[in-house]
This record gives structure tokens, C-alpha cells and sequence, in this order.
């Protein structure tokens, strides 16, 4: 509880398997083409478009080269990009809603998950980093 007296949610953490963060963010990456997709056509629209494609769909191709990483400082090097480029695509996102692009009720799942995936990057590098 805060100060204030207002509760703040703290979700469990859940351990993944490499199965599921694999699918996990390949299903962020789906939503990020879909959203994509339905973004208008003019100059803005295509720019912010194109940056959050590369950058959201790059979360999962990053996580993938990690499994496949040769060593644990390949791996937490890998997982540290992947990491960039969750951050990098909720950047793209606020930039749409504080932009008047997308109402921030439409991306608000998307918001989240995108935070959610770089808070979950950001503990297995860690973790990855403390058995070099």
C-alpha cells in the first residue's frame, strides 16, 4: 500500500518455458502487424507504421537468436536487443496515441504487454549476466 493509502497491483510472476516466451512473443508480434495494418496510409501514418514493424516483430526474432545463443554472454547479449526493441516499440506506440494516431484505449493491451515483455527481457538478462 502507498502512502496515500491506494493499493497498487503487483502481479505473480509466472517462470515461462522457452516454448512459451518463444510463443509469446511471436504473438506480440502478430498484434504489432495488425496494428500496423489498420494505420492510415498518409506519410505519418506509414512512418510510425513501419518503425513499430521492425521494431515489434524484431522482439521475437531477437528472443529466438538468443535460444539459440553459443554461449550465456552471446545470450545475454541477444536478450539485451530484444529488450531495445520492446522498449523501442512502446515508444513507437505512445508516439501514436500522444500523436492523435490510435486512441490509447486501443493500444492499451498492446502498451502492456509490450512493458510486460521488457520487464521480462530485462530480469533474464540480468540473470544471464550473474552466471558469466
Amino acid at each position: 500500500m502507498a502512502t496515500d493509502g491506494t493499493y497498487y497491483y503487483k502481479p505473480t510472476i509466472k517462470h515461462m518455458t522457452e516454448t512459451e516466451m518463444k510463443q509469446r512473443t511471436k504473438a506480440f508480434a502478430l498484434r504489432v502487424i495488425k496494428l500496423a495494418g489498420s494505420l492510415s496510409k498518409d506519410f505519418v501514418g506509414r512512418r510510425l507504421g513501419d518503425q513499430l514493424l521492425r521494431s515489434g516483430t524484431s522482439v521475437a526474432a531477437n528472443y529466438r537468436a538468443a535460444c539459440r545463443a553459443r554461449s550465456n554472454a552471446d545470450f545475454a547479449s541477444k536478450l539485451a536487443i530484444a529488450e531495445e526493441e520492446a522498449d523501442e516499440a512502446r515508444l513507437w506506440m505512445e508516439l501514436m496515441i500522444e500523436g492523435g494516431i490510435v486512441s490509447g484505449r486501443r493500444l492499451e493491451k498492446l502498451l502492456d504487454e509490450a512493458n510486460q515483455l521488457t520487464a521480462i527481457l530485462v530480469a533474464s538478462r540480468k540473470t544471464a549476466r550473474r552466471t558469466l
